[in-house]
């Protein structure tokens, strides 16, 4: 792990942002229109409104990514979790998700949502395992969601 290194979006990143997504999106789920936006203009809906992206870079290579995009003063939504599979079992999604934590609670946050689901066993047993509980769902924009998860960073 210490070859892996965690580095904030840059313009030059964006087509690893959207490879790293699209090839986790297609694999796992499908490429709905919100993912699509997303990826497409990650300055303007991530960034531009208080969010943050962030990649691990292993051998020069981004390899995995992770967004915070801001909902409201007091929370951020985890999206775009993706580690490519040629680097599996690096454990490199938990150092994505350790960096995400600490970057919301370094802003205040209390705390991280995400929208994630059930055919996804490996992601929620990530998510658990850093403390994310199952809650009802609002406010879901992405059509193959049917699992909301919350983890309130005053426990942290």
């Amino acid at each position: 792990m210490d070859q892996i290194e965690i580095v904030s979006y840059e313009e030059k990143y964006l087509a690893d942002f959207k490879r790293l997504g699209y090839e986790w999106l297609e694999k796992y789920v499908r490429v709905e229109p919100e993912d699509v936006k997303i990826l497409n203009a990650p300055k303007e809906i991530i960034l531009d409104n208080g969010g943050f992206i962030f990649f691990a870079k292993y051998k020069q290579e981004l390899v995995g990514t992770v967004s915070l995009i801001r909902v409201d003063e007091q929370t951020f939504e985890l999206a775009k979790l993706a580690v490519t599979e040629k680097y599996k079992g690096l454990k490199i999604g938990n150092l994505l998700m350790e960096t995400a934590i600490q970057t919301a609670k370094k802003h205040q946050a209390t705390k991280i949502i995400l929208y994630t689901d059930h055919k996804l066993p490996t992601a929620l047993l990530l998510y658990q395992k850093f403390g994310f509980e199952e809650i009802p769902i609002v406010n879901n924009k992405y059509l193959d969601s049917d699992i909301m998860m919350s983890l309130p960073l005053d426990e942290y």
